[in-house]
């Protein structure tokens, strides 16, 4: 069956780093369009960023631009989220998500489009 494995959350400080991880397996990797989510309490689930299956388009949420990065390496089924320059605001649980196709970011963008999700991995960010 599907599976996507997130790893790589942590407590950091405001300001600092931290780079998730998202391994996907049962699935042909390079056929889906991944996304990054993120949820936290109390809130509805917000988009944070997506990639395209060949990696050649990313779309991020004003929230986060210019400060993470998505990327995926086809050949070790993995999605990577590398988040700088940390705020508290930033404090969540993340989600990776698959979704398989070619699609533009109106689709890409809502968490209810993906087929597959992962468990989370939660991140802190202490002010």
């Amino acid at each position: 069956q599907v599976q996507l494995v997130e790893s790589g959350g942590g407590l950091e400080q405001t300001g600092g780093s931290l780079r998730l991880s998202c391994t996907a397996s049962g699935l042909t990797f390079s056929n889906y369009a991944m996304g990054w989510f993120r949820q936290a309490p109390g809130k509805e689930r917000e988009f944070v960023a997506t990639i395209s299956r060949s990696g050649t388009f990313k779309y991020y949420a004003d929230s986060v631009k210019g400060r993470f990065t998505i990327d995926r390496d086809n050949a070790k089924n993995t999605v990577s989220l590398q988040m700088n320059s940390l705020k508290p605001e930033d404090s969540a649980v993340y989600y990776c998500a698959g979704k398989r196709g070619v699609f533009g970011v109106s689709i890409l963008r809502v968490s209810n489009e993906y087929e597959y999700w992962g468990q989370g991995t939660q991140v802190t960010v202490s002010s």
